[in-house]
């Protein structure tokens, strides 16, 4: 996703850096799109609706509203009642870690919560307000903002939500990119397993090289990156295949395989019958 918006001339951007900040209006005719992206970003909605479907839940928003979005896999519903116009702000990790190592351990605040979901709402606060009025002004000029000047602004940011307690989820999140150096291998890959990306892309996703995600993987799990997501797929779709009514097809694009054949070839391999004889023979199926 940030690639294509990076490289897209048909989007109104700020590109300064490593930083990317993007007014979005919606042309595409398809009711809903994967992507998936390396950066965490917020999504402030102008105008219409969309939806974002994870693996953890189903978050709208509306007009007004912010979204927080993890870097990794989703599924963007579209709604076409009205013309759709985000902006989105993409925030690096680097960043977010040089914020919250630069403050006192006493100004960071600690926070119980339950961990942010993978797409989750953010309240807005006097803060977060004015970084959007200021860079929809950005984005209207004809200069750019200098790279020191887009830097301070997005660490305010950083720093008021660390600070303000008004998003606690999204503050400890913040907190622990500042403890690691990397993303966990560990919460990328059970949060995205049942998206069908190439391990070139799993490793960007935990911002490692390839060989490094596959060392760092073999660590964590003690299996092979490649054999540990087919058998994870193939325990989420008998899941399905146990718990609900959908179709084959529909479960086995859902568990991160494309083609429904070798879904099936594989599945008969691991648990000795087709999927629709496992579903007739599950003492709980339905």
């Amino acid at each position: 996703m940030y690639e294509a918006i990076r490289m897209n001339p048909g989007y109104n951007k700020l590109e300064i850096g490593d930083f990317l900040f993007a007014e979005y209006t919606c042309g595409v005719s398809a009711a809903k799109l994967a992507n998936w992206t390396d950066t965490d970003y917020l999504m402030h909605v102008v105008t219409g609706a969309k939806t974002w479907h994870t693996t953890d839940g189903v978050c709208k928003a509306n007009p007004g509203e912010t979204l927080f979005v993890k870097k990794g896999a989703t599924i963007v519903e579209q709604h076409f009642e009205k013309d759709v116009c985000l902006l989105i702000f993409f925030i690096p990790d680097p960043l977010v870690r040089n914020t919250v190592r630069e403050m006192s351990s006493s100004a960071v605040k600690t926070f119980r919560v339950e961990p942010i979901k993978s797409a989750a709402r953010v309240e807005n606060d006097v803060g977060l307000s004015a970084f959007f009025q200021s860079m929809r002004t950005y984005f209207s000029g004809k200069e750019k903002p200098s790279e020191p000047l887009v830097r301070l602004k997005l660490k305010e940011l950083i720093t008021g939500i660390l600070t303000s307690g008004k998003n606690p989820a999204l503050a400890t999140y913040f907190r622990k990119i500042g403890e690691r150096d990397t993303p966990s291998v560990a919460e990328i890959m059970l949060t995205n397993f049942r998206y069908n990306l190439s391990l070139e892309e799993y490793a960007k996703l935990c911002h490692r090289s390839l060989s490094s995600f596959k060392r760092d993987f073999q660590k964590e799990f003690s299996e092979a990156p490649g054999k540990w997501l087919l058998r994870k797929r193939l325990d989420h779709a008998a899941g399905a295949l146990r718990n609900s009514k959908r179709n084959v097809t529909e479960i086995a694009l859902e568990s991160g395989f494309e083609d429904v054949s070798h879904f099936s070839r594989v599945f008969k391999e691991r648990f000795g019958v087709p999927p629709m004889a496992y579903r007739r023979n599950s003492p709980v199926g339905i």
